[in-house]
């Protein structure tokens, strides 16, 4: 088991968890449900339909979007 750190967008995970009270899971769906879109338009959704803050709501969308390019 690895002792590193988190990085990146998925280091907001449990804070995003915590603070909205739906797993990251759900969270991940909602934007995958709106692809194609850009990056800015699935943050500002996220921002206007489920009362999200920018920096989560970006950590969300840059880490769906790095996996659907995967």
């Amino acid at each position: 088991m690895s002792t590193e750190p988190i990085k990146g967008p998925a280091s907001y995970f449990p804070s995003i968890e915590k603070k909205y009270g739906r797993p990251i899971g759900e969270w991940q769906q909602i934007v995958r449900d709106r692809l194609p879109a850009k990056h800015m338009d699935l943050v500002s959704m996220l921002k206007a339909e489920h009362g999200m803050g920018h920096g989560h709501a970006n950590a969300i969308v840059a880490y769906v979007l790095s996996k659907e390019k995967a």
